[in-house]
This record gives C-alpha cells, sequence and structure tokens, in this order.
C-alpha cells in the first residue's frame, strides 16, 4: 500500500518519467506482408496468379501491390497500400504517468476526420471518394485501430462499386490486424 501511495505521489510531484517507464514499440513480424495473403481478388481478373504485396520498412511497415491498365492490357485498373504502425508509449509529461503504446494509437484514430463505420469488433473509420465521370472508379481509405496497431488501407480501382471496395478494404485492414498480433 505503501508503494502505490509513493508512487502516485512521486509522479503528483513532479517526479521525472525515464526512458524505462516509457513503452517502446512492438517490432511486427519481417513477413506480414506475406502472412496477410494473397490480393489477387483486389485486382483487375488479367493479373492472373495468386498475388502478394511487397513489403517494405520497419518500424511502420508498408505493403503493395496494384495493377496498371497498360500491364493487363484491359480497362482496369487497381492498387492495394497498406500501412501498419504499431505505437510506443510517450511521455506525458511532468506530473504524469507516461502514454501507453495502446493510448498512442487510439489518439491517431481519434485524429483521422473519416466517417466512423459502426458494428465493427475494432474501431474502424472509412473515406471514399469517386473519380472519374460517372463514378465507376473509387479511392477507398480504411483506417483500422486495434490496441496499439493502426491500420491504414488505401484501395484505388478502376471500374468498382463503392461498396465492393469499401468492403475489401474494411476486410483488408482486419487481415492486416490479426496477421500484425
Amino acid at each position: 500500500m505503501a508503494a502505490v501511495v509513493g508512487g502516485g505521489v512521486g509522479f503528483a510531484v513532479g517526479e521525472p518519467v525515464t526512458p524505462d517507464d516509457v513503452v517502446a514499440a512492438r517490432v511486427l513480424p519481417g513477413d506480414v506482408c506475406a502472412r496477410i495473403g494473397d490480393v489477387a481478388g483486389l485486382l483487375p481478373k488479367a493479373s492472373g496468379g495468386a498475388v502478394t504485396m511487397a513489403q517494405a520498412g520497419s518500424s511502420t511497415v508498408v505493403c503493395e501491390a496494384g495493377s496498371s491498365r497498360a500491364k493487363v492490357k484491359a480497362y482496369t485498373s487497381a492498387s492495394v497500400k497498406v500501412s501498419i504502425t504499431p505505437y510506443a508509449g510517450q511521455d506525458a509529461g511532468a506530473g504524469n504517468p507516461p502514454f501507453t503504446p495502446a493510448q498512442m494509437a487510439k489518439k491517431v484514430y481519434s485524429r483521422s476526420p473519416m466517417k466512423v463505420l459502426p458494428d465493427r469488433p475494432y474501431p474502424t473509420k472509412v473515406a471514399r471518394t469517386a473519380v472519374g465521370l460517372v463514378g465507376e472508379s473509387w479511392i477507398v481509405h480504411a483506417v483500422v485501430q486495434h490496441e496499439d496497431v493502426v491500420v491504414v488501407v488505401d484501395y484505388t480501382a478502376s471500374p468498382v462499386d463503392a461498396d465492393v471496395a469499401q468492403k475489401a478494404a474494411v476486410a483488408l485492414a482486419d487481415r492486416a490486424i490479426w496477421e500484425s498480433k
């Protein structure tokens, strides 16, 4: 009891937070993009075969795949980019306990101006923008937060239905959350 009261008093009077008090970001698996799996269903049919995303980065992992009209010789194109960021704790200033990694991830998620998608197992926000004269192409952004990880999916496809593109982006974000555990 005395240790708890003493620790609380230490933060209250402004005892400095040491680097050991701040939790570091966890390291994502080196094969997280491969573990997300085949994304051929998000790309034009003419792409053919299984498509895994190329991985870059270490603290924030970025997975990308795409297909252009010129590459598949059809009137279709698509690209998908998944950014997975595990957050570290942060010093909250004198007299305050440090922020946890989950608090930092929630802070980043809550700053997103996108629309909240209700009835989801993880906090999710989406935004979609029509491209083209008749809305046959869509750019969909999805942001999903789970504990200390924030996943951002940018999916652009032509032609595609907006609801289908949104469901695909959200499903891919969920896969990324699952594989980053």
